[in-house]
């Protein structure tokens, strides 16, 4: 026996059904197969909002019960023909009846009860399974459709699995003719008979049960990705597909946030070592991901996948009275849990005077009313603060096999936190070994899942560099089109990759976190955005990664006054433009280079004295090495040597202009004349040197 289950998005149409029937005619010539579905794409979700328009007394709860009957009505004339579309017509047809006669009540008495809650919601998957059946008849397929609830038991909020592996185990034993079974999933009974639900994903529940009570050589779960992925790809686009994972593994990831699996899916089944397949119904040749009891892994898998679970809302106990009192812990438990609140993750300070608890933003409320309560004689007396709350946070975690037997993985993934400038509120470690959760700002958590992703899964032979260019003039545009011309090179030879991902000119900027064609640069500027007001500095701060480097390309000082701005928001800084490192005070000279050395990011600046040749870093080497400058003999202006060079007499002011176009002046060739470039450039390399100097203390001839 098999069982085989498709989620909502496979049977949201005509033709996706059509795919349905395909993926099983196929599965059934290899062994007997049951089929579970889940409602048409949408459905239930229209189903709950019925029932609570019908109980607020709306009437407009009627269309939509009409507008759900078209969608049905169309996938069965786009499915079926003749005989087969008419039968599965009239069953859609008498369900429709019922569900309205169950909402005029629900209208009429303006009540909505879980019980009748329940009723309204189980039709979805009683319509979709309907035409299921009739579309394996019209291919000459015998298929058998059962009552989930006549299987399915539940007492109270819990299935009853002896009763329900009992009913599975008949079920199969008495018809064992049948090849094909066709069940809705979702949908239980309770002790009374009456119908009740598995709650949201409990299709894959019902699939699962269905699955052990036969004892299954494989459970196939059957949806729009293709399995269980390192990430979700919506935010992290370079996610992977995870191809084989631990059971216990798959419960880390489905709890802390994972939504390809429904976690009580998998309890049923690893008592009975049941493999489950996760599979993508729009290219089933697709492995897809299986979830077994030892998956086979290589040497470098340890780690397995991200996940986040955002609407955490953090409780904090604190109190000096909590220290060496025993029971205060078991106290809290006992009062949140007599409340209903569910506890995700605990932390507690080695001081035993804090506790911090992580549990949903819904449950907040109840949980500090709860918690006052319990605690009110012990507040009075000044012994413990009242409950604290804090909502707008997510958990990252990480999930792997082992994960904390491998030595520095709590530091490399708060590390990378880190070079993102992303706050971490809270830290647990499963004591099952196989995840790491973090706890931080709901309004950081697409950024922590990017950088967690990149450090543990993300591995490459070439390093990425992100560059963000300020300054499109004569070397902006020189700059840009070297990196185009000799990017592949430049890789090839050092493992490293440039990549242009921010350019801005004095009006207009681009960002394109993915990179831009170098060839198309000057285009995408012309388009750009505004970039008055520091727009660039600002987008090019929310927009860095790791590795992200600004070049100043301008001649700005209002640039050059958001270095250390930029640093502290992770970018290293590559600069031609001298007005920093000559005009500035010689302190604000030291805060940037202190920023930039306490960020371990670089502060580049060879260009400004010497262009291509080495001069600042030579210095630098010989004054880290001990030595101590004492003399600098040099020509230093490009523009006075060619004019001193080349002067024979003649047409001073052509001879100038010939040394603008030829790119040896500043912007302003008047800076040259004067000396005043020559002057910055000492400057720097006084700097360099460990010498607190500024223009102001340089006498000029």
């Amino acid at each position: 026996m098999q069982v085989l289950k498709f989620g909502g998005s496979s049977v949201a149409n005509a033709k996706n059904m059509a795919k349905v029937v395909e993926i099983v005619s196929a599965a059934i010539l290899n062994d007997r197969t049951m089929l579970v579905c889940s409602a048409i794409g949408g459905c239930t979700d229209a189903l709950i909002e019925i029932g609570r328009r019908a109980a607020s007394g709306d009437g407009s709860y009627s269309g939509m019960i009409d507008s759900l009957e078209s969608r049905h009505d169309e996938i069965i004339r786009e499915l079926l023909a003749g005989s087969f579309a008419a039968r599965a017509g009239e069953e859609c047809g008498d369900l429709f009846k019922s569900l309205r006669g169950i909402a005029q009540g629900v209208y009429l008495v303006k009540e909505l009860s879980p019980a009748s809650l329940a009723s309204i919601e189980s039709f979805g998957e009683l319509l979709s399974t309907k035409i299921i059946l009739s579309a394996f008849l019209s291919k000459g397929i015998q298929a058998t459709w059962v009552d989930s609830r006549d299987i399915v038991h539940k007492v109270g909020d819990v299935v009853d699995s002896e009763a329900t592996f009992s009913a599975v185990e008949r079920l199969v034993d008495d018809n064992p003719g049948v090849g094909l079974f066709i069940l809705p999933g979702f949908m239980a009974s309770d002790e009374n008979g009456r119908t009740t639900t598995l709650g949201r994903g409990g299709s894959d529940y019902t699939a699962s049960l269905l699955a052990a009570g036969a004892s299954a050589g494989r459970l196939e779960i059957w949806t729009d990705v293709p399995g269980m992925m390192t990430a979700d790809p919506k935010i992290v686009e370079s996610a992977g597909t995870i191809r084989h994972i631990s059971y216990r593994a798959a419960l880390e990831l489905s709890h802390f946030g994972a939504k390809v699996i429904f976690a009580p899916t998998i309890h049923p089944v690893i008592s009975k070592n049941i493999p489950i397949y996760i599979k993508d119904t729009f290219n089933p040749e697709n492995p897809g991901t299986c979830i077994e009891a030892n998956p086979p892994r290589e040497s470098n898998d340890d780690f397995i996948g991200i996940c986040n679970s955002d609407n955490i809302a953090l409780i904090s106990l604190e109190g000096s009275g909590m220290v060496g009192v025993p029971g205060f812990s078991s106290r809290l438990f006992d009062a949140l849990s007599r409340s209903g609140v569910s506890i995700i993750l605990i932390t507690q300070a080695s001081s035993v005077n804090t506790m911090c608890i992580a549990i949903s933003e819904k449950d907040a409320v109840t949980a500090k009313k709860a918690a006052d309560e319990c605690f009110a004689y012990d507040i009075s007396l000044g012994r413990i603060n009242p409950l604290k709350v804090e909502k707008g946070y997510s958990i990252v975690c990480l999930v792997g096999d082992n994960v904390l037997a491998k030595s520095g993985v709590s530091g490399r993934m708060l590390a990378s936190f880190g070079r993102k400038g992303i706050p971490v509120r809270a830290t647990a470690q499963g004591s099952s070994e196989r995840s790491i959760s973090v706890i931080v700002s709901s309004s950081c958590v697409k950024e922590a899942l990017v950088a967690v992703h990149r450090e543990f899964f993300e591995h490459s032979s070439e390093n990425v560099i992100d560059l963000y260019v300020a300054g499109f003039g004569t070397i902006g545009k020189c700059l840009v089109g070297m990196i185009g011309e000799n990017a592949d090179r430049i890789a090839e030879r050092t493992g490293k990759r440039l990549r242009l991902c921010g350019l801005s000119d004095k009006d207009r900027y681009v960002i394109c976190k993915d990179g831009m064609d170098c060839l198309s640069a000057e285009g995408l500027l012309a388009s750009g955005m505004d970039a008055s007001d520091g727009a660039f500095i600002t987008a090019v701060s929310r927009a860095a990664g790791e590795n992200s480097v600004f070049v100043d390309c301008t001649a700005s000082t209002f640039i050059c006054g958001k270095y250390k701005s930029l640093i502290e928001n992770g970018l290293s800084i590559v600069a031609c433009n001298k007005l920093f490192f000559a005009g500035s005070p010689y302190e604000e000279f030291l805060d940037v280079m202190g920023a930039a050395a306490r960020s371990a990011r670089s502060v580049k600046y060879e260009t400004t004295v010497g262009a291509a040749i080495p001069i600042v870093e030579t210095v630098l080497r010989c004054v880290n090495s001990g030595d101590t400058l004492v003399k600098v003999e040099a020509v230093l202006s490009g523009t006075l040597n060619y004019l001193c060079s080349n002067y024979d007499g003649g047409d001073f002011d052509a001879l100038l202009k010939e040394a603008s176009r030829l790119g040896y002046t500043e912007p302003d060739p008047a800076e040259d004349l004067s000396g005043r470039d020559v002057l910055r450039k000492l400057v720097i390399i006084c700097r360099s040197a460990g010498m607190a100097i500024s223009e102001s203390d340089v006498e000029m001839e």
